[in-house]
């Protein structure tokens, strides 16, 4: 039984064909019977005549249930009336593959906890679906770039023997005699392979934070999206690549799925023009300290609510979504920023906000190991457990940078989501380890 996908019945018109999906929605009339099959490329009505005593087609309908698998086989019809595509199939063969219990747990009016806790049920809806299409189409893009640029993809530990970048906020595990920790990040393994020779590194993979939070864009486990790059002349080199990546990205996902996401997200999907603004920390906080943010002076970094209204100032000075805030002060930096010999006192770093809210940390590294291994003294860390980090730098490591960016943040914007949890297949909280 050769199966045809919804999305494809126009072009089998007056033939006879076999779909494959769910039942979405009954509506059993005195005379006819209305069944609207669901495939993940979309919704066909099914039109039956009853027959009386002995249709099998009719017995099968009045009893399915909502969301049972079924296989449909009959006749594609061209009808006008019908809103779905304008055409219906005829059933000549109805196939109830597994039964649904017919009380379902969640509807379209459940709480988000609720549908997380039935995700299986959840993702059926197209709009939920469409991230999945979407995130393939925003991969995919990212290949394609990272490949025409010459990276190279790695796949890095997971499972470290001594905590990564700062220590703090990580998830130990057992590990046969010893203690092992997820990593918070593939950093410090990227820059071991630009150390080893690899020009330009990639990787899209998990990473794991310890961290008890509760907004939307917070979660335990995601995906991170890093990339580093050698021989660079500066940290603009890593920049310019971002806006690269992304323009294609929004392009990519805009061309193959802006109708979608208009449809049943109500998002439009901006491709961004390069380049991308830049404001420096020192006059970001100027410019919110200007409208009454942090009005005792105190802060040196942006929270979440500088970072909307920074990105609102900038929209409205440039109408451009996207804005990079660059040299962040050392004091909130990790040790491995480079500083620059201009004012050692901040970092040629960055963050790329979007709408408001940051998805991506990048910078330039510090290659020179005395240098590198000063700034780690100076923040009071020992460098003992960072030993065979350090030691990439002992034997000549060129100039370098990178970025890490958060997938799920990047879809949870894209597509105009409320929270991260809902930009994600099976989110990780402090209180979600199911499904």
């Amino acid at each position: 039984m050769t199966r045809t996908l919804v999305a494809d019945l126009r072009s089998h018109l007056d033939e006879t064909v076999t779909v494959y999906g769910w039942v979405n929605t009954l509506r059993l009339q005195r005379r006819i019977q209305f069944v609207l099959v669901r495939d993940h490329t979309g919704l066909v009505q099914v039109t039956h005549l009853r027959g009386g005593e002995g249709d099998l087609i009719e017995e099968a309908f009045e009893h399915v249930t909502i969301e049972s698998a079924v296989k449909i086989t009959g006749k594609v019809v061209d009808n006008p009336q019908v809103k779905l595509a304008g055409l219906e199939i005829v059933p000549e063969r109805v196939e109830i593959v597994s039964a649904a219990e017919p009380k379902l747990p969640i509807d379209e009016n459940t709480g988000l906890d609720q549908r997380l806790d039935w995700r299986f049920l959840d993702i059926r809806r197209p709009s939920q679906h469409l991230l999945f299409d979407v995130q393939t189409t925003v991969e995919q893009a990212m290949r394609e770039v990272t490949a025409e640029e010459g990276f190279t993809e790695l796949h890095t530990p997971k499972l470290m023997g001594t905590a990564s970048e700062s220590g703090s906020e990580v998830f130990k595990v057992g590990y046969f005699d010893r203690t092992a920790y997820l990593a918070q990040s593939p950093q410090f393994y990227k820059q071991m392979a630009i150390a080893g020779g690899i020009d330009k590194v990639f990787e899209i993979g998990p990473v794991f934070r310890a961290e008890p939070s509760f907004t939307s864009r917070h979660a335990t486990e995601f995906t991170g999206v890093d990339a580093e790059i050698a021989w660079i002349d500066g940290v603009e080199d890593v920049m310019a690549f971002e806006e690269r990546l992304l323009q294609r990205v929004l392009a990519s996902v805009a061309e193959r799925h802006g109708d979608a996401i208009a449809e049943h997200l109500g998002t439009q999907v901006v491709v961004p023009t390069l380049p991308f603004p830049q404001i420096t920390m020192a006059d970001a906080l100027a410019k919110l300290r200007a409208t009454g943010w942090d009005p005792d002076g105190s802060k040196d970094d942006l929270d979440p609510e500088g970072e909307r209204t920074l990105c609102a100032l900038i929209a409205e000075e440039t109408g451009h979504e996207f804005v990079f805030v660059t040299r962040f002060p050392a004091s909130v930096r990790p040790f491995y920023h480079l500083r620059p010999d201009d004012d050692p006192t901040v970092t040629e770093s960055f963050d790329l906000l979007w709408k408001g809210v940051e998805i991506t940390t990048g910078a330039q590294r510090e290659h020179r190991y005395d240098r590198l291994v000063a700034q780690a003294h100076e923040k009071g860390m020992d460098t003992a457990p960072l030993a065979s980090y350090l030691d990439c730098f002992r034997f000549g490591t060129p100039p370098h940078g990178g970025l890490g960016l958060g997938l799920g943040r990047l879809l949870m914007l894209a597509l105009g989501l409320p929270t991260i949890r809902e930009a994600t297949f099976l989110f990780r909280g402090p209180h979600r380890l199911e499904p």
